[in-house]
C-alpha cells in the first residue's frame, strides 16, 4: 500500500482532525492537545473539497468525491513496482504520485496476482490496473491468447515503452543467445503475461523448424520463475528489459543471473482502464501529457535510470 500518514488527508474529502487529551502529571488539570490541524479547503457540495489542481474537474465525480484513484497492481517486479519497508514503491508508483498532484487525488496501490488484475478492474475493485501491462490488441478486445473473447476489454493509456530481454543463469552455462536456442529446453515465466505468450510463439516455431518444442513452466510470479533459473530448472526466464536489467543488477549482488540476447519487441505499458470509464482513461491521458510537459515525467524515469523508456507523449491504446 502507498505509504499513510495518521495526518493523511485525500482530496475529495472534508479533513477530520484527530485530537488526543493526555492528563499531566505534574500539573493536575492540565491537558496536551495533539491534532493533525485544518489541511483542506472548505467542503463542496458534492462531499469532496474545492481543488486546485489542475485537471482536477476533468475526473469523474465519483473519483472526485472520493479522492482516490484505487490501482491494482502486482508488487513483485522491480523496478516497476515492488514492496520495500512495507509500501509499495517502484517506478509505477512515482509517475502514480506525479500523476496526483496534476489531478487533486491520491493513487493507492493494492497488490495483487498479475493474472487477475483486468478481472478486479472490470469487476470495479479497483479504478485503474497500473501494473507494467503491456498495450496489446488482445487484452483491448478482451482475448485470451487463442483469440477467444473472455472479456470486455480495456483501454490503455500509454506511458511506458519497453523491450524484453531473457535472464539465464550467472555466466549462461547453457550458452543461450537468441530464442532459437530455446527449443527442447526448460523455460520460466510469470503467468498471463505477454512473455508466456511470446514463449507460446517461439515453442511453435521450433516445431515447425524441426526442432523439439518448449517445456514452458508458467508461475504465479516471477520471483517463482527466477528461483527456478537460479537452481537450474530452467534455462531462462523472460521480462521486460528494465526487470531483466535491474535483476541482473541486484539479484545476490550481481551475482546469480545475466542478461543475454539484446532487446527485442519493443512496445508501450498502458495504465488500463475500463472501457465504461472514457472519462477517467481522457483525464488520466491529459495529466500523463501534462507531467511530460512539466519535467516531473523525466525527473521520475531519471530516478529509477530508465530514460530510454520514455515516451514523447500520451497515447490511447496504441499497442498492437
Amino acid at each position: 500500500m502507498t505509504a499513510r500518514s495518521i495526518c493523511r488527508t485525500t482530496a475529495g474529502k472534508s479533513a477530520k482532525s484527530r485530537m488526543a487529551t493526555v492528563g499531566a502529571i505534574a500539573v493536575a488539570g492540565a491537558l496536551l492537545l495533539t491534532g493533525c490541524g485544518d489541511q483542506t479547503d472548505s467542503a463542496n457540495e458534492g462531499g469532496g473539497k474545492k481543488n486546485n489542481a489542475p485537471l482536477f474537474d476533468k475526473l469523474p465525480k465519483k473519483i472526485q468525491n472520493k479522492g482516490v484513484i484505487k490501482v491494482g497492481t502486482d508488487a513483485q517486479y522491480a523496478p516497476m513496482e515492488f514492496e520495500e519497508g512495507g509500501k509499495i514503491v517502484g517506478i509505477d508508483p512515482d509517475l502514480a504520485a506525479a500523476l496526483g498532484k496534476e489531478l487533486g487525488v491520491e493513487f493507492t496501490f493494492t497488490s495483487g496476482t498479475f493474472d487477475g488484475l483486468v478481472t478486479s478492474l472490470n469487476s470495479g475493485r479497483q479504478d485503474v490496473v497500473m501494473s507494467a501491462m503491456s498495450d496489446t490488441k488482445k487484452r483491448q478486445q478482451g482475448l485470451d491468447d487463442k483469440g477467444k473473447k473472455v472479456g470486455t476489454g480495456v483501454d490503455f493509456v500509454d506511458y511506458f515503452m519497453s523491450g524484453v530481454s531473457l535472464l539465464v543463469k550467472k555466466g549462461n552455462p547453457e550458452g543461450i543467445e537468441s530464442m532459437d536456442d530455446l527449443c527442447g529446453e526448460k523455460v520460466a515465466v510469470q503467468r498471463g503475461t505477454i512473455y508466456e505468450d511470446t514463449f507460446k510463439a517461439q515453442s511453435t516455431k521450433c516445431k515447425k523448424d524441426g526442432k523439439k518444442a518448449i517445456d514452458i513452466g508458467a508461475f504465479e510470479n516471477d520471483a517463482e520463475a527466477q528461483t527456478r533459473v537460479k537452481s537450474g530448472g530452467a534455462v531462462a526466464d523472460l521480462n521486460d528489459s528494465p526487470v531483466s536489467q535491474h535483476i541482473a543488477k541486484t539479484a545476490g549482488g550481481g551475482k546469480e543471473f545475466e542478461v543475454t540476447g539484446g532487446i527485442t519487441d519493443a512496445g508501450p505499458f498502458g495504465i488500463a482502464v475500463s472501457k465504461k470509464n472514457p472519462e477517467l482513461r481522457d483525464a488520466l491521458k491529459a495529466a500523463l501529457d501534462a507531467i511530460i510537459k512539466n519535467g516531473e515525467y523525466e525527473k521520475v524515469l531519471a530516478k529509477w535510470q530508465v530514460k530510454d523508456s520514455a515516451v514523447k507523449k500520451a497515447t490511447v491504446n496504441a499497442g498492437k
